[in-house]
């Protein structure tokens, strides 16, 4: 049968999962949803025996149903190649009491990868399905991590450019240069002066502009985005809880059918929904542990019912979570509603307009998954030392928040169902706060050199990501207002 997906907030447009994927939102601002969570088709038993690839594509093809078999494995095949340094795709290490799923061993060494390695080719497939004459533009804001994956993903691919929106001074010096050392002919990074969640704001405003739309049109473009807002990036998400369940399966840490939690550090809440999902789907999954860093919206959300983004930004070391409004939790609102848009969209308005929404009580009843946390800079970094000292392993600051919170989650309720970490990126784009925490005296002013320091001291190899970027050549180095990110994409794409 195939899947169906609506609006969040009641456009009573019906789209097939392709046109989801090219129209990247829906006309009415609102998230594209299945119209139901389908239930896994296969056993644990074969699930066990399934590598990365036949994960995926079991799992995608529930969701992604007018594609056929072989456009999706294809799809597959392109996406989990070489490009990645380890055949497993996404290993699991145990470290400290806990289970470290690694989701940055994809070219850019955070856990995007795992998603914006396929977008691209879901998304040129679903073109050529559903007739697309124009030129896909993808649009996208991103707190450090998306952009790079996104830029690599589509540089010179035909048919589409891409447009990178990031707070100039709100990524790490790795991140940044990765970004504006992109190349590729169709590729368009711009910092802009403001925070993130100025950046999507401004973006989402982009998508639902009629004016740039009709402009759009007449030139023959038309926007899609890369964020976890697009169906086609959230989707992919889902098979790594899969994978991971399996891989604690066959290293005896748990039987089949036995529950498993996963602590997931969490900004714009697509990772940990994708999680949600997989539960939905049959997955047996304990607790999902959404952890956030001192900008805890979410973890006062999971404890109040209460969004409230009306508080201080704070600049973190752990920059992709620095974020206020968590897009992807109107997704979540929207499920525990009762898949009700009316409701959803009163609630999206009230966030829109005053910053604050609160949810009903029956609505707060479907959060009894979730457990919200948090970790503040000095337990982040205690976090990075104490896993490195007694278990010789090294984690970024986004992964030891995850961890701090996983620890003292186990430490309050005693609960010992093995737990499986989402780490999210490589130490080493983060170099800086990584030292600082296990080796201070070795920090210097000089990201590069810093990574040669912890290289030194933690025998792990610098990922190549890095190497390949030491003295790699500035390409765009744009910068606008907020008010001004219509202007300057009109500029570009002229």
């Amino acid at each position: 049968m195939e899947m169906i997906y609506r609006s969040t907030r009641g456009d009573k447009k019906e789209f097939t999962a392709s046109q989801a994927i090219i129209h990247g939102i829906a006309d009415d601002g609102g998230l594209f949803v299945p119209d139901s969570i389908p239930e896994m088709d296969f056993t644990l038993d074969e699930l066990c025996l399934m590598d990365y690839k036949e994960t995926a594509y079991r799992v995608l093809r529930l969701f992604l149903t007018d594609y056929t078999d072989e456009e999706l494995r294809s799809c597959i095949e392109k996406a989990y190649d070489d490009k990645f340094d380890t055949k497993e795709i996404a290993p699991v290490k145990e470290a400290s009491g806990a289970y470290f799923l690694e989701l940055y061993h994809g070219a850019t060494i955070a856990f995007k990868d795992m998603a914006l390695s396929i977008l691209p080719h879901l998304m040129t497939t679903a073109a050529k399905k559903n007739g697309v004459k124009n030129d896909i533009v993808i649009l996208t804001a991103t707190s450090g991590d998306t952009g790079k994956a996104a830029l690599a993903g589509f540089a010179d691919v035909k048919g589409t450019q891409i447009i990178v929106f990031y707070p100039k001074d709100g990524v790490s010096p790795i991140q940044k240069k990765q970004m504006v050392t992109q190349k590729g002919d169709n590729t368009f990074v711009v910092g802009i002066e403001g925070n993130f969640d100025d950046a999507q704001t401004g973006v989402k405003k982009l998508f639902t502009d009629p004016e740039l739309h009709k402009w759009m049109e007449e030139h023959g473009m038309q926007f899609s985005s890369a964020n976890s807002i697009n169906i086609g990036r959230l989707v992919p998400q889902i098979v790594y809880y899969f994978y991971a369940y399996s891989r604690l399966v066959k290293m005896s840490v748990i039987k089949k059918g036995e529950p498993v939690n996963f602590t997931v550090p969490t900004g714009n809440f697509g990772n940990i929904l994708a999680a949600y999902y997989a539960s939905r789907m049959g997955l047996p999954v304990g607790k999902l542990i959404c952890a956030s860093n001192e900008n805890k919206v979410l973890y006062d959300f999971f404890g109040s019912g209460t969004y409230d983004r009306n508080r201080e930004f704070i600049l973190t070391s752990s920059p992709s979570m620095d974020i206020l409004i968590s897009s992807n939790l109107e997704r979540l609102i929207y499920h525990i509603s009762g898949n009700d848009p009316v409701k959803c969209a009163e609630l999206m308005k009230k966030l829109s307009g005053n910053g604050k929404y609160e949810i009903t009580d029956d609505m707060k009843a479907g959060l009894e998954k979730f457990y919200g946390g948090f970790a503040n800079e000095s337990e982040c970094s205690r976090t990075i030392k104490d896993v490195f000292f007694t278990s010789k392993y090294l984690i970024d600051p986004h992964t030891a928040v995850a961890a701090s919170v996983y620890f003292g989650y186990r430490d309050k309720t005693g609960d010992a169902t093995p737990t499986v970490i989402d780490s999210t990126a490589s130490p080493y784009k983060f170099t800086k706060s990584v030292l600082e925490a296990i080796a201070p005296d070795k920090v210097s002013a000089d990201d590069f050199e810093m990574a040669d320091r912890l290289s030194e001291i933690s025998n792990v190899a610098i990922p190549e990501a890095v190497t390949g970027i030491r003295d790699a050549k500035i390409l765009h180095t744009c910068i606008c207002s907020v008010e001004d990110m219509k202007t300057t994409v009109m500029k570009r794409l002229s």
